[in-house]
């Protein structure tokens, strides 16, 4: 099991308190990420303030551009690859611009690239961006693939859709991995759908074991049926981490966490479906232990990575010393 940590590019006033993602923060949590032996880092792709933010911080959060930030880190790694998780298409109307800057990063990062793309968990980021546009996020996204796709692989593009086009462009160089990564995000019946025509990875978010497990066989059956191998598809959910030695403090301290607020907000959006869930179940809450037993149940029902852990914290330091803790007492439980 591939297992890889959430990186703060735009988190601030949502999974975590303002401030906390300082510019020296981010370098220090990449390298300790690289030196703990984690696979990718993966930040979120966020413009501009959420509602329930503004509501509760006398400041904005600072949220910083991904492929930008990723382009310095990866000159200050060596290993670490680097995930978009997600980056928001409907967001990015250029998709030629975007296509150029996700290949120039390939290039720059040594090919350690991996892209998760989706709508978005605040459909009000959207609209603040484009008003009054009526469309279909999700079919932007879908759009969106194909005609990077296109731009990845054919040496004269042209692609005439509902919401991109283009013609005969040269697009070069091309992707310096053979084969750049493509994550679709979401829990919707959907995006497991647009994984199986299109994706190498399904990245969901905070689902229970119970309802990850049934959107896995179904997920197969998708691949199945649109003459796909399986087993070369990434299951590659997200989930909130909080491991503590203790388990009642364990709990308290998700509890009090910014996270645990994010999480409340996105009852409305992503995780409508979670409403009367126990959160702390649902996600990788407790003791070392315990929290093995959760990722092998995980690994067992067929998750191969788990990609962008967010830690419950509200200090650089508490995620550090998290980052330390989970990868020297679970990570060994999971890759042997």
């Amino acid at each position: 099991m591939i297992v890889s940590v959430g990186f703060p590019t735009g988190m601030e006033g949502l999974t975590y308190p303002i401030p906390f993602s300082e510019t020296e923060a981010m370098l220090e949590i990449a390298q300790h990420a690289e030196t703990l032996g984690y696979h990718s880092i993966w930040g979120n792709d966020h413009m501009t303030t959420q509602h329930y933010v503004q509501e509760e911080f006398g400041r904005p959060p600072r949220f910083w551009e991904i492929l930008l930030t990723y382009a310095w880190l990866a000159s200050q790694t060596t290993t670490l690859r680097f995930g978009t998780g997600i980056l928001v298409l409907p967001m990015r109307r250029d998709i030629v611009v975007t296509a150029k800057q996700l290949i120039t990063l390939d290039h720059l990062s040594g090919g350690r690239l991996e892209l998760g793309v989706g709508v978005g968990a605040y459909r009000e980021e959207f609209e603040a961006l484009q008003p009054d546009d009526p469309s279909h996020r999700g079919n932007i996204v879908e759009e969106g693939v194909r005609a990077l796709n296109i731009l990845f692989t054919e040496d004269r593009a042209s692609f005439e859709g509902e919401f991109y086009r283009f013609r005969d462009v040269q697009l070069f160089p091309k992707p310096l991995q053979e084969k750049l990564p493509i994550y679709f995000g979401g829990n919707n019946v959907n995006q497991l759908r647009r994984t199986a025509k299109l994706g190498d990875g399904w990245l969901p978010a905070g689902l229970p074991l119970e309802r990850i497990s049934a959107d896995i066989v179904h997920l197969r059956e998708l691949c199945e049926g649109e003459g796909r191998d399986f087993a070369k598809i990434e299951v590659a959910p997200q989930y909130i981490v909080m491991v503590d030695h203790d388990h009642d403090r364990a709990m308290e301290r998700f509890s009090n966490s910014q996270m645990h607020k994010h999480l409340v907000s996105l009852t409305r959006s992503t995780l409508k479906e979670h409403t009367g869930i126990n959160m702390a179940d649902a996600n990788l809450v407790g003791t070392p232990d315990e929290v093995v037993e959760k990722c092998l149940a995980l690994k067992a029902a067929g998750v191969t990575h788990l990609l962008g852990l967010y830690f419950a914290v509200n200090t650089v330091p508490e995620l550090l010393e998290q980052m330390t803790l989970f990868a020297e007492e679970v990570v060994p439980h999971l890759t042997n």
